[in-house]
């Protein structure tokens, strides 16, 4: 935290392009003395590239992570003006937002989704809350405090009792319910899906959560171009408003399998924006078909 701290001063009060200068140290650290993170890398680069991987393309997808984490400082501390977004699919999500019932908004570890908290502080009609397991939002919290103590975000933790029915309450208040769905912590049946050629597993968790709620979902993600430039996509992904309990099933199947191609598309269009800097593509994955309630 106390560093987090020195690098908030530093970013506001010397400017973004000097900040930024401290970046290229953290991706060459990370290239240089983290082997776990450099073979995650490179495992994934040469499936999203499709050719031999190179240290110049490790070195870029490390800087492209640290520039988008620290572009959190300017985005939470309201500095919109430093950046140039483009929105594609936005009439998908307003006409969704409309009918009052709030929306899920499924993303992943790829690109940026504090950016679709920035429209949500920017734009007052477009409120946005996310969920997270707890031990992950009291980080989060505690990021967003260091970098600026008056930033306050609606974060739902999971594991609580009552945790379901805040998700509803701020659906129905015509909310947007924000989750990241392509990680679980251990405890969440998977189901098998194939990304970039090979075979990974998801969580069932988030998207059982929609589909028990029965409210529609949208694909969200905030993908760094370079400079000052993100590219924002909002994808229909599923509508579980009117799905029979007997056909849930299906249309869970059917929505996990719409986002991982969602996942594949965007990892080719932009590969340096995928943040998963483990093994996530199991050769022999023991998994389950999802089973509603």
């Amino acid at each position: 935290m106390f560093m987090l701290r020195i690098m908030t001063w530093i970013s506001l009060r010397l400017g973004r392009r000097i900040a930024r200068g401290v970046l290229h140290l953290i991706a060459s650290y990370f290239v240089l003395f983290s082997p776990g993170s450099r073979r995650a890398s490179r495992n994934y680069l040469q499936r999203a590239l499709d050719r031999p991987v190179r240290w110049t393309d490790m070195y870029r997808h490390f800087f492209t992570f640290a520039a988008t984490i620290h572009d959190r400082v300017y985005l939470v501390n309201r500095r919109f003006d430093l950046f140039d977004f483009e929105v594609h699919g936005e009439d998908t999500l307003r006409h969704l937002i409309a009918d009052g019932n709030g929306v899920f908004l499924m993303g992943a570890h790829l690109g940026s989704f504090e950016v679709i908290r920035a429209l949500g502080r920017k734009d007052t009609d477009l409120r946005v809350a996310m969920v997270m397991h707890e031990d992950n939002a009291q980080k989060i919290n505690a990021m967003l405090a260091a970098i600026n103590p008056e930033a306050v975000q609606d974060i739902i933790g999971l594991g609580h009792i009552d945790s379901m029915l805040q998700v509803r309450e701020r659906l129905d208040e015509g909310c947007v319910v924000g989750m990241l769905a392509d990680r679980t912590p251990g405890n969440d049946t998977l189901y098998p899906v194939n990304i970039l050629g090979a075979s990974a597993n998801l969580p069932i968790g988030p998207f059982r959560m929609a589909a028990l709620l029965q409210r529609p979902v949208v694909f969200m993600t905030g993908l760094y171009l370079g400079g000052n430039r993100y590219a924002i996509h909002f994808d229909a992904l599923a509508d579980f408003s009117d799905v029979p309990r007997d056909q849930r099933d299906a249309a869970l199947q059917t929505a996990i399998s719409r986002y991982a191609a969602l996942l594949d598309q965007y990892c080719r269009k932009t590969p340096y924006n995928w943040f998963n800097f483990f093994d996530f593509w199991q050769t022999a994955p023991t998994t389950m078909p999802p089973k509603s309630s």
